[in-house]
Order: C-alpha cells, then sequence, then structure tokens
C-alpha cells in the first residue's frame, strides 16, 4: 500500500510538469502569458482560470503572494533538512528543562512545543507580516521588499533571470515541503526517495 502511495505522488508530480497542450480551454488575458515564470515546459499554465477577466493589479497581488509562499517553503525546506540530520538549538526550550534536542522534526515537533512556544512564534510571524516583510508600494516589481533601502547590481536581463529563478525555486519548494508533509502522515518516512533506494532517513528515531 506504501509503494502505491508513493508511485501515485511520483505519478501526479510527473504530470504536474508535463508539457503544455497546444489547444487552451482558458481565455486568460494575452498579456499575462508574457509575464515571468511562463517559460518552458509549461509556459503559461493557469489550469484553474484565475487570471480569466482579472486585470493587471489582480496578476500583481497574485504574483506577489506566489513569491511569498515560495520564499517560506524555501526555508520550510531547509528547515527540516537541517533540523533531520540533528541539528538543535542548544539549552532548553522552557522553564521545566524540556531540551530543544528532545523536539521532534517536522509535523511532529508541533505536539512537542509548550502553548506558550506556539503563542510566541505565532506572534513573531503575524509582526514579520505586519510590519517587516511589507511592501510599500516603493518595490519595482511584485516581491520587491526593498523599499528603496538599496538598488541591485546587474543589467536587466540578469536581474530578470534572477527573478524567474527565485521564482521557480519557491514553487518547487512549495511541491517539496508538501510531499514531505504527505509522507510524513502516511508513513512516518517523508523522505521517501531515500527510503526507495534503502537509504531511510530514520525520521525522528529516538525522539
Amino acid at each position: 500500500m506504501k509503494s502505491v502511495a508513493a508511485l501515485s505522488l511520483l505519478v501526479a508530480s510527473a504530470a504536474a510538469f508535463a508539457p503544455q497542450q497546444t489547444s487552451r480551454a482558458s481565455t486568460s488575458l494575452a498579456a499575462f502569458e508574457n509575464e515571468l515564470g511562463a517559460q518552458p515546459p509549461l509556459g503559461f499554465w493557469d489550469p484553474l482560470n484565475m487570471l480569466d477577466g482579472v486585470d493587471q493589479a489582480r496578476f500583481d497581488r497574485l504574483r506577489y503572494v506566489e513569491i511569498k509562499h515560495g520564499r517560506i517553503a524555501m526555508l520550510a525546506v531547509l528547515g527540516h533538512i537541517h533540523t533531520t540530520f540533528g541539528a538543535r538549538i542548544p539549552g532548553n526550550i522552557d522553564f521545566s528543562g524540556k531540551s530543544f534536542a528532545s523536539i521532534k522534526t517536522g509535523i511532529a515537533g508541533l505536539k512537542d512545543i509548550p502553548t506558550a512556544g506556539l503563542l510566541q512564534i505565532v506572534a513573531f510571524v503575524g509582526f514579520l507580516e505586519l510590519f517587516v516583510m511589507k511592501d510599500k508600494g516603493n518595490g519595482e516589481f511584485p516581491g520587491d521588499l526593498r523599499n528603496g533601502m538599496f538598488t541591485w547590481s546587474g543589467s536587466d536581463e540578469e536581474l530578470k533571470q534572477k527573478r524567474a529563478i527565485e521564482l521557480n525555486n519557491g514553487r518547487a519548494a512549495q511541491m517539496g515541503i508538501l510531499g514531505l508533509m504527505v509522507h510524513e502522515m502516511l508513513d512516518g518516512e517523508p523522505y521517501v526517495i531515500n527510503a526507495l533506494f534503502g537509504n531511510p532517513s530514520n525520521f525522528n528515531a529516538g525522539l
């Protein structure tokens, strides 16, 4: 059963990256077909028709959200990998003596963190969202949070390429962290590819 679930996820992932068909039912604005991120093999891909009849402001809002979620997902994947191999902050998480080293990785770790700690995390994320990581309208493109503090170096073409790299890495990370969470809940082994090749991660073993 586990093998069938893993195979199903691999097939679904492959289908998500399949080349775009030449005929499209969507009537999305043609202007968006040349936006950043519309590139091979998918090209302009809007399967849910979310861009049908929307204006540039709505597109920019969706692009900003996509970039932000991609950045969060990249940090999540990096943190997941970093803690899976055993990296922990020294010391205790609370005054009762519960150590950081005893907290599990991934979704399971939420049960190990004291309620006060979870509230602090939520409050910190809310503070960043409302006051720090905020687009104040001074950016050159959606997701540009410099707000006039400094300038990028490089030509326009180089900057566009770097923005495309970040966008695609964020898309991949969103699929990656979703896959890690799904497989953790399915069989307790989020690094299913390692397990398939005979090198399981021993996820949260001993914790």
